[in-house]
Protein backbone atom coordinates (compact mmCIF):
# COMPACT_ATOMS: atom_id res chain seq x y z
CA UNK A 1 0.00 0.00 0.00
CA UNK A 2 1.41 3.24 -0.85
CA UNK A 3 0.40 6.76 -0.46
CA UNK A 4 2.51 9.83 -1.99
CA UNK A 5 1.54 13.39 -0.72
CA UNK A 6 2.69 16.12 -3.30
CA UNK A 7 2.84 19.79 -2.74
CA UNK A 8 4.41 22.36 -5.04
CA UNK A 9 5.83 26.03 -5.04
CA UNK A 10 6.79 27.94 -2.02
CA UNK A 11 4.90 25.64 0.53
CA UNK A 12 7.41 22.62 -0.57
CA UNK A 13 10.49 23.23 1.89
CA UNK A 14 7.79 23.26 4.34
CA UNK A 15 6.25 19.80 4.13
CA UNK A 16 8.62 17.90 6.03
CA UNK A 17 8.26 20.07 9.01
CA UNK A 18 4.65 19.52 9.06
CA UNK A 19 4.87 16.56 8.90
CA UNK A 20 7.79 15.87 12.07
CA UNK A 21 9.96 13.62 9.46
CA UNK A 22 13.10 14.38 8.13
CA UNK A 23 13.81 14.16 4.15
CA UNK A 24 17.25 13.57 4.18
CA UNK A 25 16.79 9.67 5.96
CA UNK A 26 14.34 6.86 5.16
CA UNK A 27 12.23 5.89 8.01
CA UNK A 28 10.73 2.63 9.78
CA UNK A 29 8.27 1.66 11.72
CA UNK A 30 6.72 -1.24 12.87
CA UNK A 31 2.64 -1.42 13.43
CA UNK A 32 0.63 -4.33 14.43
CA UNK A 33 -0.09 -5.21 10.40
CA UNK A 34 3.23 -4.75 9.44
CA UNK A 35 5.88 -2.14 8.63
CA UNK A 36 5.36 1.57 7.35
CA UNK A 37 8.24 3.11 5.57
CA UNK A 38 8.52 6.64 4.94
CA UNK A 39 11.06 8.10 2.49
CA UNK A 40 10.88 11.33 0.55
CA UNK A 41 10.82 10.30 -3.86
CA UNK A 42 11.24 13.80 -4.45
CA UNK A 43 12.46 17.25 -1.87
CA UNK A 44 13.59 20.76 -3.85
CA UNK A 45 12.78 23.85 -3.60
CA UNK A 46 9.83 24.11 -6.15
CA UNK A 47 8.50 20.32 -5.08
CA UNK A 48 8.33 18.11 -2.11
CA UNK A 49 6.51 14.76 -1.99
CA UNK A 50 6.58 12.13 0.80
CA UNK A 51 5.60 8.82 0.52
CA UNK A 52 3.72 6.21 3.22
CA UNK A 53 4.81 2.72 2.13
CA UNK A 54 2.99 0.15 3.91
CA UNK A 55 4.54 -3.89 3.94
CA UNK A 56 1.56 -5.67 5.06
CA UNK A 57 2.75 -9.28 7.11
CA UNK A 58 0.34 -11.46 5.31
CA UNK A 59 1.25 -14.19 6.78
CA UNK A 60 0.52 -12.75 10.45
CA UNK A 61 -2.78 -11.24 9.24
CA UNK A 62 -3.94 -15.13 8.10
CA UNK A 63 -2.66 -16.55 11.24
CA UNK A 64 -4.72 -14.09 13.24
CA UNK A 65 -8.49 -14.78 14.59
CA UNK A 66 -9.57 -11.02 14.18
CA UNK A 67 -10.03 -12.02 10.83
CA UNK A 68 -12.54 -15.00 11.30
CA UNK A 69 -12.89 -17.98 13.37
CA UNK A 70 -12.82 -19.94 10.21
CA UNK A 71 -9.06 -20.73 10.05
CA UNK A 72 -10.04 -23.32 6.80
CA UNK A 73 -11.45 -20.01 5.13
CA UNK A 74 -9.79 -19.52 1.60
CA UNK A 75 -10.86 -15.99 1.92
CA UNK A 76 -7.80 -15.48 4.86
CA UNK A 77 -5.24 -16.87 2.56
CA UNK A 78 -7.07 -15.76 -0.87
CA UNK A 79 -7.52 -12.12 -0.49
CA UNK A 80 -6.41 -8.16 -1.27
CA UNK A 81 -4.84 -7.26 2.02
CA UNK A 82 -0.96 -7.15 1.19
CA UNK A 83 -2.04 -4.16 -1.61
CA UNK A 84 -5.23 -2.72 -1.51
CA UNK A 85 -5.43 0.65 0.38
CA UNK A 86 -7.90 0.35 3.34
CA UNK A 87 -8.16 0.47 6.93
CA UNK A 88 -5.04 -1.11 7.72
CA UNK A 89 -2.99 1.78 5.87
CA UNK A 90 -5.58 4.19 7.51
CA UNK A 91 -4.21 3.21 10.73
CA UNK A 92 -0.42 3.60 9.37
CA UNK A 93 -1.63 7.26 8.24
CA UNK A 94 -2.88 7.77 11.77
CA UNK A 95 0.18 6.49 13.87
CA UNK A 96 3.27 7.46 11.39
CA UNK A 97 1.94 10.80 11.08
CA UNK A 98 -0.17 11.84 14.45
CA UNK A 99 1.90 14.88 15.02
CA UNK A 100 1.00 16.41 11.33
CA UNK A 101 -2.76 14.94 12.10
CA UNK A 102 -2.87 17.22 15.18
CA UNK A 103 -2.30 20.38 13.03
CA UNK A 104 1.06 21.46 15.26
CA UNK A 105 4.38 22.21 14.31
CA UNK A 106 6.38 24.23 16.38
CA UNK A 107 9.10 25.46 13.08
CA UNK A 108 6.04 25.82 10.94
CA UNK A 109 3.26 27.11 12.71
CA UNK A 110 1.50 29.07 9.88
CA UNK A 111 1.50 26.92 7.39
CA UNK A 112 -0.16 24.04 9.55
CA UNK A 113 -2.68 26.16 10.24
CA UNK A 114 -3.23 27.36 6.55
CA UNK A 115 -5.15 25.13 3.56
CA UNK A 116 -2.47 24.60 0.89
CA UNK A 117 -1.62 23.08 -3.09
CA UNK A 118 -1.63 19.58 -2.23
CA UNK A 119 -1.89 16.05 -4.38
CA UNK A 120 -2.22 12.78 -2.53
CA UNK A 121 -2.22 9.58 -4.88
CA UNK A 122 -3.14 6.24 -3.98
CA UNK A 123 -2.92 2.74 -5.43
CA UNK A 124 -5.42 0.19 -5.20
CA UNK A 125 -8.38 2.23 -3.47
CA UNK A 126 -11.47 -0.03 -3.59
CA UNK A 127 -14.23 2.54 -5.30
CA UNK A 128 -17.56 0.76 -6.41
CA UNK A 129 -19.06 2.18 -8.92
CA UNK A 130 -22.89 3.59 -8.32
CA UNK A 131 -25.82 3.47 -11.31
CA UNK A 132 -24.44 6.38 -12.84
CA UNK A 133 -20.99 5.17 -13.27
CA UNK A 134 -19.18 7.16 -10.93
CA UNK A 135 -17.11 5.58 -8.05
CA UNK A 136 -17.74 6.05 -4.43
CA UNK A 137 -14.17 8.04 -4.01
CA UNK A 138 -15.46 10.85 -6.20
CA UNK A 139 -18.70 10.90 -4.01
CA UNK A 140 -16.72 10.76 -0.75
CA UNK A 141 -13.66 13.83 -1.88
CA UNK A 142 -15.65 15.87 -4.58
CA UNK A 143 -17.69 17.60 -1.91
CA UNK A 144 -14.26 18.47 0.24
CA UNK A 145 -13.57 20.61 -1.97
CA UNK A 146 -10.92 17.78 -4.09
CA UNK A 147 -10.01 17.38 -7.44
CA UNK A 148 -10.80 13.47 -7.55
CA UNK A 149 -9.44 11.35 -10.94
CA UNK A 150 -9.77 7.83 -10.59
CA UNK A 151 -7.91 5.43 -12.63
CA UNK A 152 -9.47 2.24 -12.84
CA UNK A 153 -7.91 -0.70 -14.83
CA UNK A 154 -9.35 -4.20 -16.09
CA UNK A 155 -8.60 -7.08 -13.79
CA UNK A 156 -6.88 -9.12 -16.35
CA UNK A 157 -5.16 -7.52 -19.53
CA UNK A 158 -5.48 -11.09 -21.23
CA UNK A 159 -9.22 -11.41 -20.45
CA UNK A 160 -11.11 -8.76 -20.98
CA UNK A 161 -14.10 -10.39 -20.54
CA UNK A 162 -13.33 -10.44 -16.81
CA UNK A 163 -14.23 -7.15 -16.56
CA UNK A 164 -12.95 -3.83 -14.21
CA UNK A 165 -10.59 -4.63 -11.02
CA UNK A 166 -12.30 -3.54 -8.22
CA UNK A 167 -9.70 -0.89 -7.15
CA UNK A 168 -8.43 2.70 -8.60
CA UNK A 169 -5.42 4.59 -8.75
CA UNK A 170 -6.64 7.67 -6.74
CA UNK A 171 -5.13 10.96 -6.87
CA UNK A 172 -6.81 14.19 -5.26
CA UNK A 173 -5.51 17.74 -5.60
CA UNK A 174 -6.75 20.67 -3.85
CA UNK A 175 -6.04 23.38 -1.71
CA UNK A 176 -6.36 21.55 1.73
CA UNK A 177 -5.00 22.35 5.24
CA UNK A 178 -2.41 19.28 5.37
CA UNK A 179 -3.96 18.35 8.79
CA UNK A 180 -7.46 18.25 7.50
CA UNK A 181 -6.23 16.00 4.67
CA UNK A 182 -4.88 13.08 6.31
CA UNK A 183 -8.00 13.04 8.86
CA UNK A 184 -10.05 12.76 5.71
CA UNK A 185 -7.79 10.32 4.38
CA UNK A 186 -8.02 8.05 8.03
CA UNK A 187 -12.01 8.47 7.46
CA UNK A 188 -12.67 7.20 4.06
CA UNK A 189 -10.17 4.21 3.78
CA UNK A 190 -12.12 2.28 5.61
CA UNK A 191 -15.25 3.56 4.39
CA UNK A 192 -14.29 2.54 0.71
CA UNK A 193 -13.81 -0.48 2.29
CA UNK A 194 -16.41 -1.04 3.88
CA UNK A 195 -14.41 -3.25 6.51
CA UNK A 196 -11.88 -2.39 9.08
CA UNK A 197 -9.25 -4.65 10.56
CA UNK A 198 -9.52 -3.60 14.02
CA UNK A 199 -12.14 -3.90 16.54
CA UNK A 200 -14.59 -1.19 16.57
CA UNK A 201 -16.17 0.03 19.98
CA UNK A 202 -17.55 2.93 21.52
CA UNK A 203 -14.06 4.76 21.56
CA UNK A 204 -14.56 4.75 17.76
CA UNK A 205 -17.40 7.49 18.07
CA UNK A 206 -14.95 10.02 19.51
CA UNK A 207 -12.43 9.39 17.20
CA UNK A 208 -14.85 9.25 14.21
CA UNK A 209 -16.16 12.67 15.46
CA UNK A 210 -12.21 14.38 16.09
CA UNK A 211 -11.12 13.55 12.80
CA UNK A 212 -14.73 14.50 11.07
CA UNK A 213 -14.63 18.36 12.68
CA UNK A 214 -15.55 20.91 10.43
CA UNK A 215 -16.71 18.41 7.32
CA UNK A 216 -18.33 15.21 8.36
CA UNK A 217 -21.56 16.78 9.57
CA UNK A 218 -22.41 18.46 6.09
CA UNK A 219 -21.75 15.64 4.28
CA UNK A 220 -24.03 14.31 1.81
CA UNK A 221 -22.41 10.61 2.54
CA UNK A 222 -22.75 11.18 6.40
CA UNK A 223 -24.93 8.30 6.53
CA UNK A 224 -22.64 6.00 4.88
CA UNK A 225 -19.45 7.14 6.52
CA UNK A 226 -20.83 7.03 9.76
CA UNK A 227 -22.30 3.55 9.02
CA UNK A 228 -19.35 2.05 7.67
CA UNK A 229 -16.98 3.94 10.06
CA UNK A 230 -18.61 2.07 13.13
CA UNK A 231 -19.28 -1.24 11.41
CA UNK A 232 -23.20 -1.09 11.15
CA UNK A 233 -23.41 -0.76 14.68
CA UNK A 234 -26.46 0.62 15.06
CA UNK A 235 -26.54 2.26 18.25
CA UNK A 236 -22.94 3.57 17.89
CA UNK A 237 -24.04 5.34 14.27
CA UNK A 238 -26.88 6.59 16.61
CA UNK A 239 -24.78 7.88 18.74
CA UNK A 240 -22.40 9.28 16.45
CA UNK A 241 -25.25 10.74 14.30
CA UNK A 242 -26.90 12.82 17.82
CA UNK A 243 -23.38 14.34 18.78
CA UNK A 244 -22.76 15.38 15.04
CA UNK A 245 -25.82 17.45 14.81
CA UNK A 246 -25.35 19.02 18.28
CA UNK A 247 -28.70 17.55 19.57
CA UNK A 248 -27.75 17.11 23.19
CA UNK A 249 -30.19 14.33 24.30
CA UNK A 250 -28.43 12.21 26.83
CA UNK A 251 -27.94 16.49 28.46
CA UNK A 252 -31.62 17.22 27.96
CA UNK A 253 -32.41 13.53 29.66
CA UNK A 254 -30.00 14.00 32.67
CA UNK A 255 -31.86 17.27 33.45
CA UNK A 256 -35.18 15.51 33.60
CA UNK A 257 -34.15 12.63 35.42
CA UNK A 258 -32.24 14.15 38.08
CA UNK A 259 -28.86 13.37 36.79
CA UNK A 260 -29.04 9.81 35.97
CA UNK A 261 -29.20 10.42 31.66
CA UNK A 262 -27.75 8.38 29.01
CA UNK A 263 -24.50 10.39 28.61
CA UNK A 264 -21.48 8.05 27.48
CA UNK A 265 -18.55 8.13 29.44
CA UNK A 266 -15.08 10.13 28.95
CA UNK A 267 -13.46 9.57 25.53
CA UNK A 268 -10.97 7.43 27.78
CA UNK A 269 -13.48 5.03 27.90
CA UNK A 270 -12.91 2.75 25.49
CA UNK A 271 -14.64 -1.05 24.87
CA UNK A 272 -15.27 -3.06 22.13
CA UNK A 273 -18.40 -3.87 20.93
CA UNK A 274 -20.58 -5.97 22.52
CA UNK A 275 -20.54 -9.61 21.87
CA UNK A 276 -22.94 -11.50 18.97
CA UNK A 277 -25.15 -12.50 22.02
CA UNK A 278 -25.57 -9.10 23.78
CA UNK A 279 -26.23 -7.37 20.56
CA UNK A 280 -29.87 -6.48 21.81
CA UNK A 281 -28.89 -5.61 25.26
CA UNK A 282 -30.95 -2.03 25.56
CA UNK A 283 -28.31 0.04 27.56
CA UNK A 284 -24.58 -0.34 25.73
CA UNK A 285 -21.69 -0.78 28.30
CA UNK A 286 -20.46 2.72 28.48
CA UNK A 287 -23.71 4.17 29.70
CA UNK A 288 -24.03 1.22 32.42
CA UNK A 289 -20.34 2.10 33.03
CA UNK A 290 -21.38 5.89 33.52
CA UNK A 291 -23.98 5.09 35.52
CA UNK A 292 -22.23 2.54 37.93
CA UNK A 293 -19.33 5.98 38.51
CA UNK A 294 -23.18 7.90 39.31
CA UNK A 295 -24.06 5.44 41.59
CA UNK A 296 -20.36 5.09 43.49
CA UNK A 297 -20.69 8.90 43.97
CA UNK A 298 -24.09 8.96 45.38
CA UNK A 299 -22.80 5.83 47.75
CA UNK A 300 -20.51 8.01 49.23
CA UNK A 301 -22.59 11.12 48.64
CA UNK A 302 -19.93 13.25 46.90
CA UNK A 303 -20.57 16.66 46.18
CA UNK A 304 -17.39 18.01 44.85
CA UNK A 305 -15.58 15.72 42.53
CA UNK A 306 -12.88 15.81 40.04
CA UNK A 307 -12.82 13.32 36.59
CA UNK A 308 -9.52 12.45 35.76
CA UNK A 309 -8.67 12.11 32.41
CA UNK A 310 -12.04 13.53 31.72
CA UNK A 311 -11.63 13.61 27.46
CA UNK A 312 -14.38 15.54 25.75
CA UNK A 313 -16.08 15.75 29.19
CA UNK A 314 -18.96 13.25 28.55
CA UNK A 315 -18.97 11.94 31.95
CA UNK A 316 -18.61 15.64 33.08
CA UNK A 317 -22.32 16.59 31.16
CA UNK A 318 -23.67 13.42 33.34
CA UNK A 319 -22.62 15.70 36.29
CA UNK A 320 -23.26 18.74 35.38
CA UNK A 321 -26.97 17.63 34.81
CA UNK A 322 -26.58 17.28 38.23
CA UNK A 323 -26.93 20.17 40.47
CA UNK A 324 -26.08 18.13 43.94
CA UNK A 325 -22.56 18.61 42.55
CA UNK A 326 -21.46 21.53 43.69
CA UNK A 327 -17.42 22.08 42.38
CA UNK A 328 -16.99 19.56 39.19
CA UNK A 329 -13.39 19.61 38.26
CA UNK A 330 -11.81 18.41 34.62
CA UNK A 331 -8.88 17.19 33.89
CA UNK A 332 -6.53 15.98 30.66
CA UNK A 333 -3.39 16.09 29.32
CA UNK A 334 -4.56 17.88 25.77
CA UNK A 335 -6.04 20.90 25.65
CA UNK A 336 -8.07 19.96 22.55
CA UNK A 337 -10.09 17.45 24.36
CA UNK A 338 -10.70 20.11 27.34
CA UNK A 339 -11.49 22.90 24.54
CA UNK A 340 -14.00 20.08 23.21
CA UNK A 341 -15.46 19.31 26.66
CA UNK A 342 -16.16 23.51 27.10
CA UNK A 343 -18.06 23.24 24.31
CA UNK A 344 -20.12 19.66 25.34
CA UNK A 345 -21.06 21.73 28.36
CA UNK A 346 -21.90 24.63 26.55
CA UNK A 347 -20.53 26.89 29.23
CA UNK A 348 -21.29 30.27 27.49
CA UNK A 349 -24.93 29.43 27.65
CA UNK A 350 -25.35 28.75 31.26
CA UNK A 351 -25.74 31.29 34.12
CA UNK A 352 -22.35 32.68 35.97
CA UNK A 353 -23.57 30.48 39.14
CA UNK A 354 -23.63 26.93 36.92
CA UNK A 355 -20.47 28.09 35.24
CA UNK A 356 -18.66 28.53 38.31
CA UNK A 357 -19.17 24.91 39.29
CA UNK A 358 -16.98 23.51 36.57
CA UNK A 359 -13.39 24.13 36.08
CA UNK A 360 -11.39 22.24 33.29
CA UNK A 361 -7.35 22.38 33.51
CA UNK A 362 -4.57 20.76 31.93
CA UNK A 363 -2.95 18.08 34.49
CA UNK A 364 -1.37 14.72 34.35
CA UNK A 365 -2.80 11.75 36.21
CA UNK A 366 1.20 10.86 36.84
CA UNK A 367 1.65 14.41 38.64
CA UNK A 368 0.49 15.82 42.05
CA UNK A 369 -1.64 18.66 41.50
CA UNK A 370 -3.05 20.43 44.65
CA UNK A 371 -5.89 21.97 42.45
CA UNK A 372 -7.91 18.45 42.78
CA UNK A 373 -6.72 18.08 46.63
CA UNK A 374 -9.18 17.65 49.50
CA UNK A 375 -12.09 16.90 47.22
CA UNK A 376 -15.23 14.17 47.85
CA UNK A 377 -14.09 12.11 45.24
CA UNK A 378 -11.98 11.17 42.11
CA UNK A 379 -12.61 9.41 39.12
CA UNK A 380 -10.82 7.59 37.04
CA UNK A 381 -12.49 5.87 34.67
CA UNK A 382 -11.02 3.77 32.01
CA UNK A 383 -7.75 5.65 32.62
CA UNK A 384 -5.47 3.00 34.55
CA UNK A 385 -5.14 0.94 31.78
CA UNK A 386 -3.53 3.57 29.22
CA UNK A 387 -0.96 4.44 31.69
CA UNK A 388 2.05 2.17 31.83
CA UNK A 389 2.93 -0.26 34.32
CA UNK A 390 5.87 1.49 35.59
CA UNK A 391 4.80 5.03 36.25
CA UNK A 392 1.52 3.13 38.54
CA UNK A 393 3.29 3.76 41.39
CA UNK A 394 3.42 7.79 40.60
CA UNK A 395 -0.56 7.63 39.75
CA UNK A 396 -1.26 6.10 43.14
CA UNK A 397 0.94 8.60 44.40
CA UNK A 398 -0.75 11.86 42.88
CA UNK A 399 -4.19 10.44 43.64
CA UNK A 400 -4.23 8.41 46.94
CA UNK A 401 -1.29 10.39 48.32
CA UNK A 402 -1.49 14.03 47.38
CA UNK A 403 -5.12 14.66 45.88
CA UNK A 404 -6.30 12.33 48.84
CA UNK A 405 -9.63 12.84 48.34
CA UNK A 406 -12.88 11.65 50.43
CA UNK A 407 -13.48 8.18 47.99
CA UNK A 408 -11.83 7.29 44.91
CA UNK A 409 -13.55 5.25 41.44
CA UNK A 410 -11.92 3.63 39.18
CA UNK A 411 -13.03 1.07 36.33
CA UNK A 412 -10.97 -0.61 33.92
CA UNK A 413 -11.61 -3.59 31.68
CA UNK A 414 -11.97 -7.03 33.01
CA UNK A 415 -9.50 -9.10 30.61
CA UNK A 416 -10.99 -12.20 31.51
CA UNK A 417 -14.15 -11.14 29.97
CA UNK A 418 -12.45 -10.63 26.40
CA UNK A 419 -12.59 -13.71 25.61
CA UNK A 420 -16.67 -13.04 24.96
CA UNK A 421 -15.49 -10.57 22.02
CA UNK A 422 -15.94 -13.53 19.38
CA UNK A 423 -13.53 -11.05 16.61
CA UNK A 424 -10.88 -9.50 19.36
CA UNK A 425 -7.99 -11.70 18.67
CA UNK A 426 -6.47 -14.00 21.76
CA UNK A 427 -3.69 -11.73 23.83
CA UNK A 428 -4.86 -8.37 22.30
CA UNK A 429 -6.13 -5.88 24.36
CA UNK A 430 -9.20 -3.93 23.58
CA UNK A 431 -7.84 -0.63 22.00
CA UNK A 432 -4.11 0.05 21.32
CA UNK A 433 -3.49 2.34 23.51
CA UNK A 434 -4.10 0.23 26.20
CA UNK A 435 -0.89 -0.36 28.00
CA UNK A 436 -2.18 -3.33 29.61
CA UNK A 437 -5.60 -4.75 30.83
CA UNK A 438 -5.89 -6.68 34.41
CA UNK A 439 -7.68 -9.66 35.17
CA UNK A 440 -9.98 -9.36 38.23
CA UNK A 441 -7.34 -11.04 40.89
CA UNK A 442 -4.85 -8.41 39.51
CA UNK A 443 -7.51 -5.25 40.21
CA UNK A 444 -8.12 -6.96 43.48
CA UNK A 445 -4.80 -7.48 44.16
CA UNK A 446 -3.37 -3.74 43.16
CA UNK A 447 -6.67 -1.91 44.77
CA UNK A 448 -6.07 -3.51 47.62
CA UNK A 449 -2.45 -3.08 48.48
CA UNK A 450 -2.88 0.34 47.03
CA UNK A 451 -5.80 0.70 49.75
CA UNK A 452 -3.75 -0.70 52.42
CA UNK A 453 -0.94 1.46 52.17
CA UNK A 454 -3.08 4.61 52.01
CA UNK A 455 -5.74 4.07 54.70
CA UNK A 456 -8.71 3.31 52.21
CA UNK A 457 -11.30 0.55 52.41
CA UNK A 458 -12.06 -0.64 48.76
CA UNK A 459 -14.91 -2.24 47.38
CA UNK A 460 -15.25 -4.34 44.16
CA UNK A 461 -18.53 -4.25 41.51
CA UNK A 462 -19.30 -5.43 38.58
CA UNK A 463 -20.39 -3.12 35.80
CA UNK A 464 -22.02 -4.91 33.20
CA UNK A 465 -23.59 -8.66 32.88
CA UNK A 466 -21.22 -10.53 35.24
CA UNK A 467 -20.25 -13.82 33.29
CA UNK A 468 -20.25 -16.77 35.73
CA UNK A 469 -16.77 -17.89 34.09
CA UNK A 470 -15.09 -15.01 33.21
CA UNK A 471 -16.63 -12.19 35.34
CA UNK A 472 -18.33 -8.29 34.06
CA UNK A 473 -16.73 -6.64 30.94
CA UNK A 474 -16.27 -4.05 33.07
CA UNK A 475 -14.67 -3.91 36.82
CA UNK A 476 -14.95 -0.82 39.32
CA UNK A 477 -13.16 -0.30 42.45
CA UNK A 478 -14.72 2.08 45.10
CA UNK A 479 -12.18 3.21 48.07
CA UNK A 480 -12.95 4.88 50.98
CA UNK A 481 -10.78 6.84 53.22
CA UNK A 482 -10.83 5.47 56.29
CA UNK A 483 -7.84 7.77 58.26
CA UNK A 484 -6.83 11.30 57.82
CA UNK A 485 -3.36 10.75 56.92
CA UNK A 486 -1.83 9.05 54.30
CA UNK A 487 0.33 5.87 55.05
CA UNK A 488 2.47 5.39 52.24
CA UNK A 489 5.77 5.23 51.39
CA UNK A 490 5.14 5.12 47.53
CA UNK A 491 7.28 7.89 45.96
CA UNK A 492 7.08 9.46 42.45
CA UNK A 493 4.53 11.97 40.40
CA UNK A 494 4.97 15.21 42.24
CA UNK A 495 5.77 17.92 39.90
Amino acid sequence: MLVTITTRGEAAPDLSHLLHKHPGRAQSFDLSVGTAHVFYPADTATTCTAALLLEVDAIALARSKRYGADAQALSRYVNDRPYASTSMLALAIGQVFRSAMGGRSASRPERAAAPMDLELALTSVPSEVDEHGTGLATRLFTPLGWTVEEARRPLDETRPEWGDAATVGLRLRGQVRLADALRQLTVLLPVLDDAKHYWVGDDEVGMLLRRGEGWLAAHPLRELITTRSLAHQRGLVDDATTRLLGVDADLDAGVADGGRGDGPGGTAAVDPAPPVDDVAAETPLYRRRADAVLTALADVRARTVADVGCGEGALLRRLFADRSFTTLIGTDVAPRELARAERRLRLDDVSDEQRARVRLLQSSVTYSDDRIAGLDAVVLMEVVEHVDPERLPALEASVFQAARPGAVVVTTPNAEHNVRYEHLAAGHFRHPDHRFEWTRAEFRAWGQAVGDRHGYTVEFRPVGDDDPEVGPPTQLALFRRTTTTSTSTATGGTA
